[in-house]
């Protein structure tokens, strides 16, 4: 699988500025990203001590790993240059502002990397005219045809 997708995050917040950051991790959970079992549900990204970390992102035990296989839920720290660290921690200080998770996928040199989304929060109505919207461009794809 070339790339997983978070698909929720476009349908809960505005995506305003979009990041690629590496992720540190052990062997066997690029092997279960490689074979897709990767679960975006509940995950966000937040600041301790200056590093950023994506929580509750659940990549699935590796089924052939051995006693050395990784835990399925844990903190996983982001690479991101130190420019790109303070404006997100600048802009996740204002108001309604969050950092979620976009999509993992691996780039030419074979790194997983994490798309992360600087995004604002959609109230109920939101979510309703972004399905109008939708609707409304595929009728008139359709009708194009």
């Amino acid at each position: 699988m070339s790339e997983i997708k978070n698909r929720s995050a476009y349908h809960d917040y505005f995506i305003e500025a979009k990041y690629d950051a590496g992720m540190v991790l052990v062997g066997t959970e690029v092997k279960s990203i490689r074979e897709g079992k990767v679960n975006f549900v509940d995950s966000f990204c937040t600041f301790h001590e200056g590093e950023l970390w994506v929580k509750n992102m659940h990549i699935a035990e590796y089924r052939f790993g051995t006693t050395n296989n990784h835990i399925a839920v844990h903190d996983r720290k982001l690479l991101l240059t130190k420019k790109e660290l303070r404006k997100l921690e600048s802009r996740i200080r204002e108001k309604g502002y969050t950092i979620v998770p976009l999509r993992i996928f691996f780039n030419e040199k074979g790194y997983a990397k994490l798309e992360l989304g600087l995004g604002k929060g959609k109230k109920q109505y939101d979510k309703r005219e972004t399905l109008k919207q939708r609707d409304t461009d595929r009728e008139i794809k359709r009708y194009l045809k």
